[in-house]
């Protein structure tokens, strides 16, 4: 009988399996920020284990309030900071060469297909993308990865989910994910691996497998994930280059971590995404999805394009395409964060940046910020944001605010309408 890549990755990592069900696994990698990281360093501190398994294995970042906005922030940032000099942790990103976290790691080339990863964040399935196993965790596994490079994980059943036929043009990942969302719902994929896969994601690019891996949390998945391919190995290459003779031969290797034609599925799910049109959400859930043609109308107050989901440059791209040229509507704001150093220069070179502050944009440094309602762009009770982030709860921006999820595209020309258009 086959495998799929979750239980082909379980495999070679397995370590041990204390209890029924539950598979400890070694780590490739610990990545670590500061809003989750100091609760489990002072923890080990107190329990006099302040040691890591592997310092080049850990990789960390500020990246959820940057610049600090206060003191309680910068004592937060100032633990991660001292504990990555103790432990002489060969990579950490501190302000001003820091990004957000899911943007940044794989930027840097950190994940490989085949790869374990946790971390204190629920959006570490975006890493997924590689054909990688990646989850986020909580306080006390992440303490266990961070001294013994292990974690403990329930049995990989893994959901396949096919995306075929063609997506219609001004249609993008980011309303494809929330369209299954939508289709299986926030419980739909609990305690399993989303497998994405179908000639739709074949042609998806990295930064568009990131963004539907990147959500997959929110349908209840472990974690999501996509088979790696040519597209993988272009983006890695300059990280690769020195392992392999050619693409070719990283492309055999890498195949390995392909789920076999004959793996069994705890379920399967085909979607034709032909007719897909832009999604936005409504209400407090994820899978509270209406056409933008449906929320038509739907007044805002605030835009936000950036976060771990779409502020790459490919979505910065999308959104100044359609602001260029054009003004926010009044009595709109506008807030672009590109979601690392690199992308902001990108965003320079190419004059995305001039498009947006001529539009009116604020354009902030990289940082998670407003996607959680910590700072750059908090909204005030009863404020509207259409935003290209993840997560929609009541509060998540600001209390008494609300947030519609949607694509870069939907959410510039939101921006110039002043409405939801669709």
């Amino acid at each position: 009988m086959g495998k799929t890549i979750a239980e082909k990755i379980f495999d070679s990592h397995f370590v041990e399996s204390p209890f029924a069900n539950t598979y400890v696994l070694k780590l490739d990698r610990v990545f670590c920020h500061e809003i989750t990281t100091p609760i489990a360093i002072n923890d080990l501190i107190d329990r006099n284990k302040d040691t890591v398994f592997d310092n080049t294995k850990i990789k960390a970042v500020i990246d959820h309030v940057s610049p600090a906005k206060d003191s309680k922030t910068a004592l937060q940032e100032k633990i991660l900071r001292d504990w990555v000099k103790r432990n002489n942790i060969k990579d950490f990103f501190d302000i001003g060469q820091n990004g957000v976290c899911h943007a940044i790691f794989p930027e840097k080339g950190y994940i490989r297909p085949g790869f374990t990863v946790i971390m204190g964040d629920s959006h570490t399935c975006t890493h997924g993308a590689f054909g990688a196993f990646a989850a986020g965790v909580g306080t006390t596994d992440l303490e266990v990865g961070i001294l013994k490079g292990v974690c403990a994980f329930h049995e990989p059943k893994t959901i396949k989910i096919e995306l075929t036929g063609k997506l219609p043009a001004g249609v993008y990942a980011k309303d494809v994910i929330l369209y299954i969302i939508s289709k299986i719902g926030v419980n739909g994929a609990t305690n399993c691996v989303i497998e994405f896969t179908g000639p739709v994601v074949d042609n998806f690019d990295m930064e568009e497998r990131m963004t539907i891996c990147n959500m997959a949390v929110e349908a209840g998945a472990t974690s999501g994930i996509c088979l790696p391919d040519m597209h993988t190995v272009d983006y890695l290459w300059e990280f690769i280059k020195d392992d392999f003779a050619t693409k070719e031969d990283a492309l055999k290797e890498y195949s390995n971590w392909r789920s076999d034609d004959d793996a069994e599925y705890f379920k399967t799910i085909t979607l034709d995404v032909s007719n897909l049109e832009p999604l936005v959400t409504f209400n407090y859930k994820p899978d509270c999805v209406k056409t933008a043609k449906e929320m038509n109308g739907t007044k805002i107050d605030q835009v936000y394009i950036g976060s771990c989901t779409n502020g790459r440059i490919s979505d910065l791209r999308i959104a100044a395409e359609i602001l260029k040229g054009k003004k926010l509507a009044e009595g709109v704001r506008g807030i672009v964060s590109p979601a690392t150093p690199l992308v902001y220069k990108m965003a320079l070179k190419e004059g995305i940046i001039d498009i947006f502050m001529d539009a009116g944009f604020c354009v902030t440094n990289p940082t998670c910020g407003a996607c959680l309602g910590m700072s750059n762009g908090v909204l005030a009770e009863g404020e509207v944001c259409i935003s290209t982030t993840n997560r929609n709860f009541n509060g998540r921006m600001g209390k008494g605010g609300m947030v519609h999820l949607a694509s870069p595209a939907t959410a510039a020309k939101a921006a110039i309408a002043g409405y939801i258009i669709g």
